[in-house]
């Protein structure tokens, strides 16, 4: 029985949340439904975990669905690059599905928690799939699955807050759009090479020279998948979506939806295609790395002028993910290394952040802005310490995980003679402390209303100090997430650098 568990890992790892959903939706107790949900979630982490090992093991592990041999049939891909964000999204779906315990039934009416979690499932197995698929229309099924499921979830915040059919709306009708622009370019693709295998894309790629369908399909599916990922400008989604959505909603898919995205921005740069070729290399140079400086600093500044805290941290998360594609833009080992250890790293500090400002929320039963933020940090120690910590984490001060990602980032940048991206990387990470700094200085030392008394529930905080505690684990060893990063900077680039 062990044997057939392992022998099928890579498909169980997708099937299990995906089947999970279905059976969810008809569960009529809300604990029930969430009894389920978290089980799944912990199932689905322990096969990551289980995959971790046999990856290790293995280098690399192929699956065909129902026997077709590859590229014939569609092939699941495990490998030291797409497990990195398996775990993500495993981790934190799980940390998340805890959290949301208490949160949920706050915000959903109870007719309607069992389909909440069915389509919470539907959205985690579509974020795995899009990372464990080997082939690149299949890549593109489990992109509409997790978008539609994750539009429908923004879309329950209207129970709460109407603006989030709007927010709703933009996400599917750019994700609408992003996803078009995806499958053109597949279509190119395929008819220029007849296979939509990405290993076999790939060699068959190397064979075709100054093939303008070739050049064309690399430019429809890059802008799709930046769309998806929420690259600067083509992030314009994301605010309102994260802003609006659910509360423990906003925290999954802050903390995991622009990760998998990434992933195959870089799967697509670096494995599809080969990163000597003069289209990739002009494409990181004048068009990924100007993006990503540009988002560092814009994500930064709006971040600064916001008012709402849900917000705030959306246009945070932009910043963000133009550090990550500022290191894959780099394009040597040691950048795509770092981007990869800020991805993981920034899935668990943009997780907690939202889970301290969402349980700000729950219990006070509003909106949270700079305003509601006075004197919270006294009534609620516990969530308090937690935001400050993973604050500085998000800053980058040393003892964090924060710290480490952008540490590598930064090293990566000199070693490639870009001592001038050094310097803007850490004047980004400086302004970043005026937005962190506002909102603690709101907190701690703003009075709040003389009756405000809070008592904050363990099931509440705990998954907060889960994810708190390995914010401070892996600033201070990293070798996990280092080694692993550049492992799979290895795999994925083929070559030393």
């Amino acid at each position: 029985m062990t044997d057939i568990i392992i022998k099928n890992l890579p498909i169980l790892v997708v099937l299990c949340p995906l089947m999970m959903s279905l059976f969810v939706v008809l569960i009529p107790n809300t604990f029930i439904s969430w009894v389920v949900t978290l089980f799944t979630t912990l199932i689905t982490f322990i096969f990551s975990l289980l995959l971790y090992q046999e990856v290790y093991q293995y280098s690399s592990i192929s699956y065909a669905l129902g026997n077709w041999i590859p590229p014939l049939g569609i092939e699941y891909v495990i490998d030291k690059v797409s497990i990195i964000p398996i775990i993500i999204i495993t981790l934190i779906s799980f940390l998340t599905t805890f959290f949301a315990s208490k949160i949920m039934p706050a915000e959903i009416n109870n007719s309607s928690i069992s389909k909440v979690y069915s389509l919470w499932l539907l959205a985690i197995a579509g974020l795995i799939g899009l990372v464990t698929t080997g082939d690149a229309f299949n890549l593109f099924v489990f992109l509409e699955i997790s978008s539609l499921a994750s539009v429908a979830l923004v879309a329950m915040g209207a129970q709460k807050d109407k603006q989030a059919l709007v927010a709703a709306y933009n996400y599917l009708i750019l994700g609408a759009v992003g996803a078009t622009f995806y499958v053109i370019g597949v279509g190119l693709l395929y008819g220029i090479t007849g296979t939509l295998n990405l290993a076999d894309l790939s060699s068959r790629i190397t064979e075709i020279n100054d093939n303008k369908a070739l050049v064309a399909g690399f430019g429809f599916m890059i802008v799709g998948i930046m769309v998806k990922a929420a690259v600067f400008p083509l992030h314009i989604w994301l605010p309102r979506a994260y802003a609006y959505a659910p509360s423990a909603v906003s925290v999954l898919l802050a903390a995991t939806a622009t990760k998998a995205s990434l992933y195959i921005l870089a799967r697509i740069l670096f494995s599809v295609f080969d990163i000597s070729d003069t289209l990739i290399t002009l494409t990181l140079t004048y068009v990924i790395l100007p993006l990503s400086i540009i988002a560092m600093f814009a994500g930064t500044i709006m971040a600064i002028y916001e008012k709402d805290i849900k917000r705030l941290l959306a246009h945070s998360s932009i910043a963000q993910i133009g550090y990550i594609t500022l290191a894959f833009a780099i394009g040597t080992k040691a950048s795509v290394a770092a981007g990869f250890i800020h991805m993981f790293n920034h899935a668990l500090i943009k997780g907690a952040l939202f889970m301290a400002i969402t349980s700000m929320s729950f219990y006070l039963n509003k909106r949270i802005t700079i305003n509601t933020l006075s004197g919270l940090g006294r009534a609620m120690p516990i969530t308090f310490s937690c935001f400050v910590i993973c604050s500085l984490s998000l800053a980058g001060v040393p003892l964090t995980a924060g710290f480490i990602s952008k540490l590598y980032i930064i090293k990566a940048s000199i070693s490639a003679e870009g001592v001038w991206i050094a310097l803007l990387i850490l004047a980004s990470s400086a302004l970043s402390v005026i937005y962190l700094w506002k909102m603690i200085e709101a907190m701690w030392f703003h009075e709040g209303p003389k009756d405000l008394v809070i008592k904050e529930n363990p099931t509440v905080y705990i998954a907060l100090l889960m994810i708190t505690f390995l914010n401070i684990y892996f600033g201070l060893d990293a070798s996990i997430v280092v080694n692993s990063s550049f492992e799979a900077a290895d795999q994925l680039l083929g070559v030393q650098k």
